[in-house]
């Protein structure tokens, strides 16, 4: 039962049980403050919020331990990342602080600190989801009762701005990268592979009669290791090839056995991303592209050749539509100019001839097309009842 009573010290002494019957107390200077506090856990109680005092004593260096111990479905280099976030940016802060300490206010201004500083937005924005994501995991594990670190107010992204090239230029990068990494800017620029995922396709998963590659591994670098994975998706996927790729591919893999990489490094290790690109990329007159930029320029290929967003979804192995019109809604603008040719065309189909109604400004037909349409209908009631209007 709880109770408020006051102490020989002159101090008030709150109690109450929790569900599980253990006393908890608290003293105060004011007995209206122990009532206020009282009242406060009492209705904590009754709507199923209560959480253990105890349970939140525990500091946010503490818990971001334990927090990583539950990350095992993550990808390594995922793992790496948050890993780099909590070292430099998490736990200097709020390494000491217990999670009951954490406070909502005392978050918006850590962001504000870190934008301060000269971070990104984007790493701002991640850092933050390291500290959320822990806190969310505290709400489940019943230590403190709510996400304080829930709707601060973040930088706001910004989108880098994406360099397509065009059939020539490609030619002209690929040229410029020399007759041994020709073929790797290719198959970049024409598959949309990552590059990671390019480094580690076996040439078991290339199929010349189908012209497809099967991406189902990826290779990455963490904290100096190469580590081979799924890719990024976890999904693997097929990737069409163009024909002129395939039959260059075919002859590149001659007297490969099948569980050789397709690409090598100059002395047969895995393929690195190197200084290659940055050379040929000042000669071809595309200074600062970046092996990411030609996943780009796959993509907007893809869509100048009548592909669909589903299909460039499912070539560049997004998660969903969705993702794909994100990133590259403005490719498909030129969609909306040839569908509305394809509606204008059908809807002359429709009539039998090219004759296009007349609507004035305010959206109402003219009264000889209202004619027309009349004329029309009444001609349809007479093929459908066999009657005709006497003379």
């Amino acid at each position: 039962m709880a109770s408020v009573k006051k102490r020989p010290d002159g101090k008030w002494r709150a109690r109450y049980r929790d569900p599980a019957g253990k006393e908890h107390a608290r003293h105060f200077d004011r007995k209206v403050d122990a009532e206020r506090w009282l009242a406060g856990v009492e209705t904590a109680k009754a709507r199923g919020e209560w959480v253990d005092p105890a349970r939140a004593r525990i500091t946010v260096d503490e818990w971001s331990q334990r927090w990583a111990g539950t990350l095992g479905q993550l990808k390594h280099t995922t793992r790496a990342r948050y890993a780099g976030l909590l070292r430099r940016h998490v736990l200097p802060r709020w390494g000491r602080t217990p999670l009951a300490a954490v406070s909502h206010a005392d978050v918006a201004t850590w962001v504000t600190d870190l934008s301060a500083e000269g971070l990104s937005a984007s790493t701002v924005r991640q850092t933050y989801r390291v500290l959320s994501l822990m806190l969310d995991l505290a709400v489940k594990d019943n230590r403190v009762v709510r996400n304080p670190a829930k709707g601060v107010r973040l930088p706001p992204a910004r989108i880098p701005d994406k360099l397509f090239l065009d059939h020539r230029q490609v030619e002209a990068f690929a040229a410029a990268c020399g007759e041994r990494d020709s073929l790797v800017i290719y198959a970049l620029a024409y598959t949309g592979l990552r590059w990671g995922e390019l480094a580690a396709l076996r040439v078991r998963r290339v199929n010349l009669l189908r012209r497809r590659l099967d991406v189902a591994e990826a290779v990455t670098e963490v904290e100096g290791h190469l580590v081979f994975d799924t890719p990024k998706s976890h999904q693997c996927r097929s990737v069409p090839l163009p024909r002129f790729l395939a039959d260059a591919l075919g002859r590149h893999i001659v007297g490969k056995a099948p569980d050789d990489r397709v690409f090598t490094a100059p002395g047969g290790g895995v393929l690195r991303n190197n200084n290659v690109f940055d050379r040929a990329a000042v000669a071809a007159g595309l200074p600062g592209l970046t092996p990411h930029e030609l996943r780009h320029t796959a993509a907007s290929l893809a869509v100048a050749a009548g592909a669909n967003v589903k299909a460039v979804q499912r070539m560049l192995g997004h998660a969903s539509a969705a993702m794909t019109l994100d990133v590259y809604a403005g490719l498909f603008a030129d969609d909306l100019d040839a569908l509305a040719d394809r509606l204008d065309q059908a809807a002359s189909d429709s009539r039998g001839s090219t004759e296009t109604p007349v609507i004035r400004a305010d959206g109402v037909r003219t009264a000889a097309d209202q004619v027309r349409t009349g004329r029309d209908r009444k001609a349809v009631r007479t093929r459908r009842t066999g009657t005709k209007k006497p003379a």
